[in-house]
């Protein structure tokens, strides 16, 4: 007998390090021997990167006081693996929505300046690659923040530097490259995404994220039409064409900033993440079972997530997958199309989100004695 865990995380509650050592011990506790069970805790390109790599191949922690998504100095995290060669980022870190009260969320003047200035950080580092998660973002502004402090302007056509923000992108009329840090020619920029979405559109970065950041409606069209004029501005003054980059809406637009200005390829994070552990494939393939989870799980965790990089590998493997959830909604068939076998939610019984939050590890503990005893019953 041989179970598999490799959840992420659960979103304002639980790291997936947490998720990981809950379901293990009430795998324990139905019997299963520690020796039997596996952890790989697992990350996409949002929050809980840094720390997943940094488990998977150490490194060393680094810190800095940036630019907030709001203006205001944080101090941000960032890691160096490999020797000092690598530089992760997270743009959480830097620019996440989790920095910003719920009151105070405004995703039309909200910046990405801080994962810019985490960048110049690594630069004066003499890194040789930069690995940039992107997800759990505060912002909406195509990454002109990030380039902004990386040395581009950007101007209306008074030639007036544009201020801050997604929204001030409807009066950009020029975009100055010049001052671009030279050094980014000579640097592999890799932009790790946990999703597939465009820049703009309905499916876009503006109409899907821009609501939980706290746009209103009428905010997201307005919104939606100045990444629609920056990508056109882009195209026009630099040649590059962001509009049908898949993925180019991540992180309020941030993967098509750094495709333009940082020359980023675009990556699935979980396959970055299961990349560094080096030996996913080889226990999948050794495993009865593999558990997943994440905090919610919903119609879009099969497109780019955690859960379709895993089912992936389960699938061609022809393994079992569980997911747990804290909430479960909207239509699962994509989830079972893409190699999952069932979705359980952890909560036994209605409870209120604050509730379930604070009961998230107990009730974690409770599944996976659950499923162990199913799992033992079917296979011991």
């Amino acid at each position: 007998m041989k179970i598999l865990i490799a959840p992420d995380s659960f979103k304002e509650c639980l790291d997936a390090f947490a998720v990981t050592k809950a379901l293990a011990l009430g795998l324990r506790r139905s019997g299963i021997p520690k020796t039997a069970i596996i952890g790989r805790p697992l990350a996409d390109g949002g929050e809980g990167l840094l720390a997943v790599l940094h488990h998977a191949l150490k490194g060393e922690i680094c810190s800095a006081r940036v630019c907030g998504p709001m203006g205001k100095p944080v101090t941000a995290n960032y890691g160096l693996l490999d020797n000092g060669n690598t530089a992760v980022i997270e743009m959480a870190q830097a620019a996440g929505l989790h920095l910003v009260s719920a009151r105070r969320r405004n995703p039309g003047v909200a910046t990405t300046q801080g994962v810019g200035e985490l960048m110049l950080h690594a630069l004066d580092l003499g890194v040789r690659r930069i690995l940039i998660g992107l997800g759990g973002s505060a912002t909406n502004d195509g990454g002109a923040g990030m380039a902004a402090a990386l040395g581009v302007r950007f101007k209306d056509d008074a030639g007036k530097i544009l201020p801050p923000g997604g929204m001030a992108l409807t009066a950009l009329d020029t975009v100055d490259t010049s001052g671009l840090d030279p050094r980014l020619q000579s640097v592999e920029v890799v932009a790790a995404c946990d999703v597939t979405s465009l820049l703009c559109g309905t499916d876009g970065a503006s109409y899907v994220y821009a609501p939980q950041k706290g746009a209103s409606s009428a905010e997201v069209k307005k919104l939606d039409l100045a990444l629609f004029h920056y990508a056109e501005v882009l195209r026009k003054q630099t040649g590059v064409d962001v509009s049908l980059l898949a993925g180019g809406g991540a992180a309020g637009g941030l993967a098509a900033g750094l495709a333009v200005f940082a020359d980023a390829t675009i990556r699935s994070g979980v396959e970055i993440v299961m990349e560094a552990y080096g030996d996913m494939d080889a226990q999948i393939a050794a495993a009865d079972v593999v558990i997943s989870g994440e905090g919610s799980v919903d119609g879009q965790s099969a497109r780019g997530k955690v859960v379709a990089g895993l089912a992936a590998k389960t699938k061609a493997h022809g393994k079992p997958l569980i997911l747990v959830a804290g909430r479960i909604s909207g239509n699962l068939e994509a989830l079972y199309a893409a190699g999952v076998t069932a979705v359980v939610a952890i909560a036994p019984e209605p409870m209120t989100r604050s509730v379930a939050i604070k009961k998230a590890k107990e009730h974690l503990e409770q599944m996976g004695e659950t499923l162990g005893r199913l799992v033992c019953g079917l296979k011991c």
